[in-house]
Protein backbone atom coordinates (compact mmCIF):
# COMPACT_ATOMS: atom_id res chain seq x y z
CA UNK A 1 0.00 0.00 0.00
CA UNK A 2 1.53 3.31 -1.06
CA UNK A 3 0.91 6.52 0.85
CA UNK A 4 1.83 10.18 0.52
CA UNK A 5 2.39 10.43 4.28
CA UNK A 6 5.92 10.05 5.54
CA UNK A 7 6.61 6.72 7.23
CA UNK A 8 8.74 6.69 10.39
CA UNK A 9 9.97 3.65 12.32
CA UNK A 10 11.10 4.20 15.91
CA UNK A 11 12.71 1.36 17.85
CA UNK A 12 12.09 1.06 21.59
CA UNK A 13 8.98 3.18 21.10
CA UNK A 14 6.51 1.79 23.62
CA UNK A 15 7.65 4.22 26.34
CA UNK A 16 9.95 7.09 27.22
CA UNK A 17 11.79 9.11 24.60
CA UNK A 18 10.87 6.66 21.85
CA UNK A 19 7.15 7.04 22.48
CA UNK A 20 7.39 10.81 22.75
CA UNK A 21 9.37 10.93 19.50
CA UNK A 22 6.63 8.88 17.82
CA UNK A 23 4.00 11.23 19.26
CA UNK A 24 5.71 14.36 17.97
CA UNK A 25 6.35 12.90 14.52
CA UNK A 26 2.78 11.65 14.40
CA UNK A 27 1.46 15.11 15.20
CA UNK A 28 3.36 16.34 12.15
CA UNK A 29 1.10 14.14 10.06
CA UNK A 30 3.36 11.12 9.65
CA UNK A 31 2.52 7.45 9.97
CA UNK A 32 4.57 6.21 12.92
CA UNK A 33 5.54 2.57 13.33
CA UNK A 34 6.35 1.76 16.94
CA UNK A 35 8.90 -1.01 17.40
CA UNK A 36 8.69 -2.79 20.76
CA UNK A 37 10.17 -5.97 22.20
CA UNK A 38 6.80 -6.72 23.79
CA UNK A 39 4.12 -6.40 21.13
CA UNK A 40 1.34 -6.02 23.71
CA UNK A 41 3.12 -2.99 25.21
CA UNK A 42 3.70 -1.62 21.73
CA UNK A 43 0.03 -2.01 20.91
CA UNK A 44 -0.96 -0.26 24.14
CA UNK A 45 1.30 2.67 23.22
CA UNK A 46 -0.16 2.70 19.72
CA UNK A 47 -3.69 2.81 21.12
CA UNK A 48 -2.66 5.77 23.26
CA UNK A 49 -1.41 7.66 20.20
CA UNK A 50 -4.49 6.82 18.15
CA UNK A 51 -6.65 8.50 20.79
CA UNK A 52 -4.68 11.66 20.01
CA UNK A 53 -5.52 11.34 16.32
CA UNK A 54 -2.14 9.93 15.31
CA UNK A 55 -1.76 7.29 12.59
CA UNK A 56 0.25 4.72 14.53
CA UNK A 57 1.09 1.04 14.09
CA UNK A 58 2.89 -1.40 16.38
CA UNK A 59 5.40 -4.06 15.32
CA UNK A 60 7.33 -6.59 17.37
CA UNK A 61 10.93 -5.48 17.23
CA UNK A 62 13.49 -6.87 19.61
CA UNK A 63 16.48 -5.22 17.96
CA UNK A 64 18.85 -8.02 18.96
CA UNK A 65 16.61 -10.65 17.35
CA UNK A 66 17.55 -11.08 13.66
CA UNK A 67 14.18 -12.65 12.85
CA UNK A 68 12.32 -9.64 14.24
CA UNK A 69 14.49 -7.29 12.20
CA UNK A 70 13.87 -9.22 8.99
CA UNK A 71 10.14 -9.41 9.69
CA UNK A 72 9.83 -5.67 10.30
CA UNK A 73 11.65 -4.88 7.06
CA UNK A 74 9.28 -7.19 5.16
CA UNK A 75 6.22 -5.70 6.87
CA UNK A 76 7.19 -2.12 6.02
CA UNK A 77 8.01 -3.06 2.45
CA UNK A 78 4.68 -4.82 2.03
CA UNK A 79 2.53 -2.13 3.66
CA UNK A 80 4.28 1.04 2.54
CA UNK A 81 6.91 0.21 -0.07
CA UNK A 82 9.44 2.56 1.50
CA UNK A 83 10.67 4.07 4.76
CA UNK A 84 11.30 7.80 5.19
CA UNK A 85 12.65 7.99 8.74
CA UNK A 86 14.47 5.50 10.97
CA UNK A 87 15.02 6.48 14.59
CA UNK A 88 17.36 4.01 16.28
CA UNK A 89 16.16 4.74 19.80
CA UNK A 90 16.31 1.38 21.62
CA UNK A 91 19.09 1.30 24.19
CA UNK A 92 20.15 -0.23 27.50
CA UNK A 93 22.37 0.53 30.47
CA UNK A 94 23.17 -1.72 33.40
CA UNK A 95 25.73 0.32 35.32
CA UNK A 96 23.85 3.04 37.17
CA UNK A 97 24.94 6.66 37.15
CA UNK A 98 28.24 8.29 38.09
CA UNK A 99 31.62 6.93 39.10
CA UNK A 100 33.93 4.84 36.94
CA UNK A 101 32.89 1.28 36.10
CA UNK A 102 35.74 0.45 33.71
CA UNK A 103 37.15 -2.32 35.88
CA UNK A 104 33.97 -3.33 37.67
CA UNK A 105 31.48 -3.81 34.81
CA UNK A 106 31.07 -7.49 33.99
CA UNK A 107 32.03 -8.82 30.59
CA UNK A 108 28.46 -10.08 30.22
CA UNK A 109 27.03 -6.59 30.75
CA UNK A 110 29.64 -5.11 28.43
CA UNK A 111 28.68 -7.49 25.63
CA UNK A 112 24.94 -7.14 26.25
CA UNK A 113 25.19 -3.36 26.18
CA UNK A 114 27.08 -3.40 22.89
CA UNK A 115 24.65 -5.93 21.41
CA UNK A 116 21.73 -3.50 21.85
CA UNK A 117 23.36 -0.09 21.64
CA UNK A 118 25.72 -0.76 18.75
CA UNK A 119 25.52 -4.07 16.89
CA UNK A 120 21.72 -4.05 16.75
CA UNK A 121 21.69 -0.51 15.36
CA UNK A 122 24.00 -1.59 12.55
CA UNK A 123 21.82 -4.62 11.80
CA UNK A 124 18.52 -2.72 11.88
CA UNK A 125 19.89 0.08 9.72
CA UNK A 126 21.32 -2.30 7.14
CA UNK A 127 18.01 -4.17 6.95
CA UNK A 128 15.99 -0.97 6.44
CA UNK A 129 18.43 0.87 4.18
CA UNK A 130 16.98 -0.48 0.91
CA UNK A 131 13.61 0.99 1.93
CA UNK A 132 15.17 4.29 3.04
CA UNK A 133 16.80 4.57 -0.38
CA UNK A 134 13.30 4.57 -1.90
CA UNK A 135 12.41 7.69 0.07
CA UNK A 136 12.62 11.13 -1.46
CA UNK A 137 14.55 12.27 1.62
CA UNK A 138 15.56 9.44 3.96
CA UNK A 139 16.60 10.36 7.48
CA UNK A 140 18.43 8.16 10.00
CA UNK A 141 18.67 9.32 13.61
CA UNK A 142 20.93 7.38 15.95
CA UNK A 143 19.98 8.17 19.54
CA UNK A 144 23.33 8.53 21.25
CA UNK A 145 24.39 10.38 24.39
CA UNK A 146 26.80 13.08 25.42
CA UNK A 147 28.40 10.24 27.39
CA UNK A 148 29.63 8.93 24.05
CA UNK A 149 31.82 12.00 23.51
CA UNK A 150 35.47 10.98 23.76
CA UNK A 151 36.57 14.63 23.65
CA UNK A 152 34.50 15.57 26.70
CA UNK A 153 35.50 12.43 28.60
CA UNK A 154 39.15 13.35 28.04
CA UNK A 155 38.71 16.98 29.09
CA UNK A 156 39.12 17.58 32.80
CA UNK A 157 36.36 19.85 34.08
CA UNK A 158 33.87 18.90 31.34
CA UNK A 159 30.28 18.10 32.41
CA UNK A 160 30.88 14.36 32.00
CA UNK A 161 34.52 14.06 33.10
CA UNK A 162 33.69 12.25 36.35
CA UNK A 163 30.84 10.14 34.91
CA UNK A 164 32.47 7.11 33.29
CA UNK A 165 29.94 4.28 32.99
CA UNK A 166 32.21 2.32 30.71
CA UNK A 167 29.95 -0.11 28.81
CA UNK A 168 27.29 2.49 28.04
CA UNK A 169 29.77 5.24 27.18
CA UNK A 170 31.86 3.00 24.92
CA UNK A 171 28.78 1.65 23.13
CA UNK A 172 27.58 5.18 22.36
CA UNK A 173 31.05 6.19 21.16
CA UNK A 174 30.94 3.21 18.79
CA UNK A 175 27.46 4.26 17.69
CA UNK A 176 28.80 7.73 16.91
CA UNK A 177 31.54 6.14 14.79
CA UNK A 178 28.83 4.29 12.86
CA UNK A 179 27.04 7.60 12.27
CA UNK A 180 30.19 9.18 10.83
CA UNK A 181 31.06 6.19 8.66
CA UNK A 182 27.52 5.64 7.34
CA UNK A 183 27.02 9.34 6.58
CA UNK A 184 30.23 9.29 4.56
CA UNK A 185 29.18 6.18 2.64
CA UNK A 186 25.80 7.71 1.84
CA UNK A 187 27.25 11.10 0.93
CA UNK A 188 25.79 12.24 -2.36
CA UNK A 189 22.48 10.46 -1.74
CA UNK A 190 19.28 11.99 -0.35
CA UNK A 191 19.77 10.18 2.98
CA UNK A 192 21.10 12.05 6.00
CA UNK A 193 22.52 10.31 9.08
CA UNK A 194 23.08 12.06 12.42
CA UNK A 195 23.55 11.27 16.11
CA UNK A 196 21.28 12.85 18.71
CA UNK A 197 21.91 13.53 22.38
CA UNK A 198 18.40 13.85 23.88
CA UNK A 199 19.68 15.30 27.15
CA UNK A 200 19.25 13.98 30.67
CA UNK A 201 15.56 13.17 30.57
CA UNK A 202 13.05 11.86 33.11
CA UNK A 203 12.75 8.23 31.93
CA UNK A 204 13.27 4.80 33.48
CA UNK A 205 16.94 5.11 32.55
CA UNK A 206 17.30 8.81 33.32
CA UNK A 207 15.35 8.58 36.63
CA UNK A 208 13.26 11.30 38.22
CA UNK A 209 16.46 13.17 39.11
CA UNK A 210 16.83 14.23 35.46
CA UNK A 211 16.13 17.92 34.77
CA UNK A 212 14.44 17.50 31.37
CA UNK A 213 10.88 16.47 30.59
CA UNK A 214 10.01 13.96 27.88
CA UNK A 215 8.53 16.57 25.57
CA UNK A 216 11.92 18.30 25.41
CA UNK A 217 13.91 15.05 25.34
CA UNK A 218 12.38 14.12 21.99
CA UNK A 219 12.97 17.48 20.28
CA UNK A 220 16.48 16.76 19.01
CA UNK A 221 15.42 13.45 17.46
CA UNK A 222 12.41 15.07 15.80
CA UNK A 223 14.51 17.95 14.46
CA UNK A 224 17.04 15.55 12.92
CA UNK A 225 14.27 13.33 11.54
CA UNK A 226 12.72 16.27 9.70
CA UNK A 227 15.84 17.98 8.31
CA UNK A 228 15.54 19.78 5.04
CA UNK A 229 17.78 19.14 2.04
CA UNK A 230 20.28 21.72 3.36
CA UNK A 231 20.51 20.09 6.79
CA UNK A 232 23.64 18.55 8.29
CA UNK A 233 24.88 15.03 7.62
CA UNK A 234 27.21 13.04 9.86
CA UNK A 235 26.92 15.28 12.91
CA UNK A 236 26.28 14.99 16.66
CA UNK A 237 23.67 17.38 18.06
CA UNK A 238 21.61 18.44 21.06
CA UNK A 239 18.86 21.04 20.64
CA UNK A 240 20.47 22.39 17.48
CA UNK A 241 23.93 22.70 19.04
CA UNK A 242 26.88 20.60 17.88
CA UNK A 243 28.50 18.24 20.41
CA UNK A 244 32.19 17.37 20.02
CA UNK A 245 32.92 13.76 19.18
Amino acid sequence: MSTDKKIALISGANKGIGLETARQLGKLGMTVVLGARDLAKGQAATDELKKEGIDARAVKLDVVNPEDVKAVAKTIEKEFGRLDILVNNAGVSFEGVGGNSTLSVSEENLRTTFDTNFFAVVSVTRALLPLLKKSEAGRIVNVSSILGSLSLHATEGSPIYEAKVFAYDASKAALNAFTIHLAHELKGTKIKVNSAHPGWVKTDMGTDAAPMELVDGAKTEVDLATLGADGPNGGFFHMGETISW
